[in-house]
């Protein structure tokens, strides 16, 4: 990535729409973030991710920046710049890139899942360059992406790397997506949450959120480290067939139910040990994400300099 000027980049997710100038270097000049607005209004989705956007821009001259490179949710149409994210009800076939590209007419701007965003990222600035990494976002939803060789492994639709969507239990919930019993069904932070107090936890005077299921957890409170036990178990599963058919190097777990810490990754790297027979399964390592949520607004930048640097 050979280039002089800085890139917008910008983090589609259903908890929140982030966005950053980025140096081309890494370095992030400017960041922001907004909550995702919740509710069918498509225009109020869209004036929230204007907003993030102009937030960051601020007075800098925006005939500056050089490329805009777009994490989001999925699934997506990168070629028609189109997203559909399960957790934003609100667009469905959304053209996120026409609808930035008033804010840097004439520049490149590049779409692909926020998954792919956070594993190239991590394989960019993280400090994770083998030849196979898996990124997962652990968060409202469960997103994956691939970086293979050093580039990202985009699919023949865009959509490659939705391990969030791969079936660990035949008989488990419904999943946002349509199927049922997909790691996200059992793995998302609503989906704990929703597990767990269908057991009996509540969260008394505080928010009924992941964040406080944790600190539960943390405590001891069964119910609730029985939710992240579940949840370790269904995400090792998923990552146990994934370097089985790929054979990964790393997993590299960020979001906001990974930022819980031990009281997931423990069970999650005992699960993963029980459940991985061959010797090439058993050799791949779990890490939580070294950049947090920095990861895919990195991601999104590191494509947005490479289209930059073609023209």
């Amino acid at each position: 990535m050979t280039t002089t000027g800085s890139v917008l980049a910008v983090d589609v997710g259903g908890t929140k729409l982030a966005a950053a100038v980025v140096e081309p270097d890494g370095t992030i000049a400017v960041q922001g973030a907004v909550p995702t607005p919740a509710g069918p209004d498509e225009a109020t989705v869209t004036a929230a991710l204007h907003r993030v956007v102009r937030q960051v821009i601020g007075d800098r001259d925006a005939h500056r920046l050089v490329g805009l490179g777009v994490g989001s949710a999925g699934p997506l149409d990168p070629v028609a710049g189109t997203v559909s994210p399960v957790n934003i009800g609100a667009w469905r076939g959304f053209r996120i890139l026409d609808a930035l590209r008033t804010v840097l007419p004439g520049r490149p701007a590049v779409l692909a899942g926020d998954g792919h965003c956070m594993a190239l990222g991590e394989h960019w600035r993280g400090g994770y360059p083998g030849p196979a990494l898996l990124g997962m976002v652990v968060s409202t939803g469960v997103g994956g992406g691939l970086v293979l060789d050093d580039r990202v492994h985009p699919g023949g639709s865009g959509n490659a790397g939705h391990i969030g969507h791969i079936v660990v239990d035949l008989d488990g919930p419904p999943c946002p997506c349509g199927g049922r019993g997909c790691v996200e069904a059992i793995a998302s932070g609503p989906a704990m949450v929703r597990w767990a107090a269908s057991q009996g936890w509540s969260a008394g005077d505080r928010p009924a959120d992941g964040r406080s299921l944790a600190e539960d957890a943390r405590a001891g409170v069964p119910v609730a480290v029985a939710a992240f036990e579940r949840s370790a178990t269904a995400l090792a599963a998923a990552i146990v067939s994934a370097t089985a058919l790929i054979d990964l190097d790393d997993v590299v777990i960020g979001g906001g139910v990974a930022a819980a810490g031990d009281v997931l990754f423990a069970p999650l790297r005992k699960a993963v040990a029980e459940l991985a027979g061959l010797d090439f399964v058993r050799r791949v390592r779990v890490h939580t994400s070294g950049l947090g949520n920095d990861a895919g607004l990195l991601g999104a930048a590191a494509l947005a300099l490479e289209a930059a640097a073609r023209q």
